[in-house]
């Protein structure tokens, strides 16, 4: 699950020419029982890390859901020039808590006991294809096709978002997955509803951090890279953006399932440094 030599120079150049702009949400995380909204273990949890939403055709039943919520999000801006898609916090860097935890939950719990046949490679790849057509149709204002790629129950929010947004904003949440210069999972999560005891209903949650760079198929293509400190040059900013799109699946024993979308959002870096 280790980032790439060229992805960690990205990382860490690109992350250094912004970090007076972001801001960090600290905390930490256990095992929470939403039926008490009690913690297992003595914590600090960030309520905004917890999903707000249940997978579609379930009244919240009493859920144990394991999460690492040591946060490297950031704060919301005043002003911004490509407006939410959702409310959910805005994450950027990688946590090495959070790498370390997601390691351990997919190789000590995830491959075990619910896909022998997952891996993070893999995810990652079908991650990026799976914000390609979603971040297409969302420039499209075609809302409606995505059902069955996104969950029900944020169809309504991802429409009410987009129809305020003006073309052009639109035409920025387009991603073509050759463009993204730096991708991982940020939080992996398990969620287990406890409320029938003759079987224990699981999914898994994963949230990805997509760094795009409009145009870098084209540079690439043309024999060119872009440089490693990028975000330091104007010429650049306006064309970085960041997705974080968080997908979930049901592993329920004898339960057939895709992963969906439950969250989708989009910002520009750009916004924070123009404050």
């Amino acid at each position: 699950m280790a980032l790439s030599t060229l992805q960690f120079r990205f990382a860490v150049i690109y992350r250094e020419s912004f970090k007076r702009s972001f801001s960090a949400l600290p905390s930490s995380g256990t095992l929470i029982n939403r039926n008490t909204n009690k913690s297992l273990e003595t914590s600090n949890v960030n309520p905004q890390i917890l999903p707000k939403t249940f997978p579609s055709g379930y009244n919240q039943p009493s859920v144990c859901r394991h999460f690492s919520s040591d946060s490297s999000d950031i704060s919301n801006p005043r002003k911004r020039s490509l407006p939410q898609l959702m409310d959910f916090p805005e994450i950027v860097w990688p946590s090495v808590l959070k790498t370390i935890k997601n390691w351990i939950l997919v190789n000590f719990i995830i491959r075990p006991y619910f896909d022998r046949e997952f891996t993070v490679p893999d995810f990652v790849a079908g991650a990026k294809q799976a914000l390609q057509v979603v971040s297409a149709k969302l420039a499209e204002g075609d809302i409606a096709v995505l059902n069955g790629l996104v969950s029900s129950d944020i169809v309504a929010e991802l429409k009410a978002s987009v129809s305020k947004m003006s073309v052009a904003q639109r035409s920025e949440l387009r991603v073509d997955k050759d463009d993204i210069y730096l991708s991982f999972p940020y939080q992996i999560g398990i969620m287990f509803d406890e409320s029938n005891e003759k079987i224990q209903k699981r999914w898994v949650e994963i949230t990805m951090v997509f760094h795009v760079l409009r145009g870098l198929k084209e540079m690439q293509e043309r024999g060119q890279s872009p440089p490693l400190n990028l975000g330091m040059m104007p010429e650049y900013r306006d064309k970085m953006s960041i997705c974080n799109y968080r997908f979930i699946k049901e592993f329920t024993q004898g339960c057939e399932s895709d992963w969906t979308i439950n969250v989708a959002n989009h910002f520009k870096p750009s916004d924070y440094i123009n404050e």
